[in-house]
């Protein structure tokens, strides 16, 4: 009875793992840690993501604000601040995906001569795909 039961167990484990091949039942992880880099007036967010199974395509969404900043490091209107989101699709090749999306923060309104300058925060980057993949980074700090 005991070998039975050992035996059933396993051939029930083998099935369940099959199942989850078969199915397209993806592992996906970011390789390494997303990288923000800002460069004058825009933010680069960029990574890579490996383990994806059967998808085609990932959904890339970067959110955050920016800020126009006064040279006393204070932001002096409201207005200055907006909240930005970017989405983009990026095509999946055996199982991983690269993605680089560039964000302008010249385009707040209203714009943000000199001396102030822009400063990016509470930068987050998604990524999510048909089969469930859920993914999430949060840039700690400012750019």
């Amino acid at each position: 009875m005991r070998r039975t039961l050992s035996t059933l167990g396993a051939t029930c484990l083998v099935l369940i793992l099959t199942a989850s091949v078969a199915l397209g039942v993806s592992n996906a992880h970011f390789v390494g840690a997303p990288t923000a880099t800002r460069d004058d007036n825009t933010l680069t967010v960029s990574g890579k993501v490996a383990g994806l199974g059967n998808v085609d395509v990932i959904t890339v969404t970067i959110t955050g604000d920016v800020a126009c900043i006064n040279p006393g490091s204070k932001h002096p209107k409201a207005a200055n601040k907006e909240s930005f989101s970017f989405t983009s699709e990026e095509p999946v090749q055996n199982g991983k995906a690269n993605f680089s999306e560039t964000i302008d923060g010249s385009l707040i309104d209203p714009s943000c001569s000199p001396p102030m300058t822009l400063r990016f925060s509470d930068v987050e980057v998604t990524v999510t795909a048909v089969d469930g993949t859920f993914l999430q980074y949060s840039f700690p700090g400012t750019f």
